[in-house]
């Protein structure tokens, strides 16, 4: 690729994510209109999860694979986002009382609504769109990741392990409660909770995209 090309592809990816930010911010503008609410610090964090994961699927392109290789990749992603839906509050084990399903469309700002929420005796969801969207963007450039690095794939997961950008989120969740669906509806949740939980998401999306590091980049 040129440099002519390259420079147009950036404005292009820089453009399309200057519109997903602006749309956003208009979606939360009209709902605090309609709503007669002020708006908040939370607001702005569904802004920077959804506006840097378009920017990362923008800007990030697919290299190629063959089938085996897309597929044990494929495989290391799914396990990865596994990890993060599980120590994120995504998903977890259920108990008592089943609250069952509920949806909520507009007790909260877009980017936290709709959620999902479901309590069971053996399972309990919380699909948040910001963070099910965000952790999907992480887990895709894992997988990029993994088709790049191809003694990953011939070593298993050690060397994807001792990528810091591809551990990060889920380290970063056992020692402090890195954001996610479960946290994102709990009252009591510190306001330093969401920004150490923006800005590991924010690192970790420019790392794995610029993937610094990597075997075989």
């Amino acid at each position: 690729m040129s440099r002519l090309e390259a420079l147009v592809d950036d404005r292009q990816t820089l453009l399309y994510t200057a519109v997903v930010a602006n749309t956003l911010v208009l979606l939360l503008l009209l709902y605090a209109l309609l709503a007669g609410r002020t708006p908040t610090y939370y607001w702005a964090v569904p802004v920077v999860w959804l506006t840097v994961g378009a920017w990362a699927l923008l800007r990030t392109p697919r290299p190629p694979a063959s089938d085996r290789t897309r597929l044990a990749a494929g495989s290391v992603a799914a396990v990865y986002f596994g990890v993060l839906a599980v120590v994120g509050g995504l998903a977890g084990p259920g108990g008592a009382p089943a609250t069952g399903l509920s949806v909520q469309v507009t007790q909260l700002p877009p980017g936290w609504n709709p959620a999902l929420l479901y309590g069971g005796r053996t399972v309990r969801v919380a699909v948040v769109p910001f963070t099910a969207f965000g952790y999907a963007v992480l887990s895709y450039l894992v997988y990029l990741t993994a088709i790049e690095a191809k003694g990953v794939l011939a070593g298993g997961l050690l060397g994807l392990l001792s990528c810091v950008s591809c551990t990060l989120p889920v380290v970063a969740s056992v020692l402090g409660g890195f954001l996610g669906g479960g946290a994102a509806l709990a009252a009591a949740a510190s306001a330093q909770t969401y920004a150490v939980g923006t800005v590991v998401f924010v690192v970790t999306v420019v790392l794995l995209s610029v993937r610094p590091g990597v075997p075989g980049r």
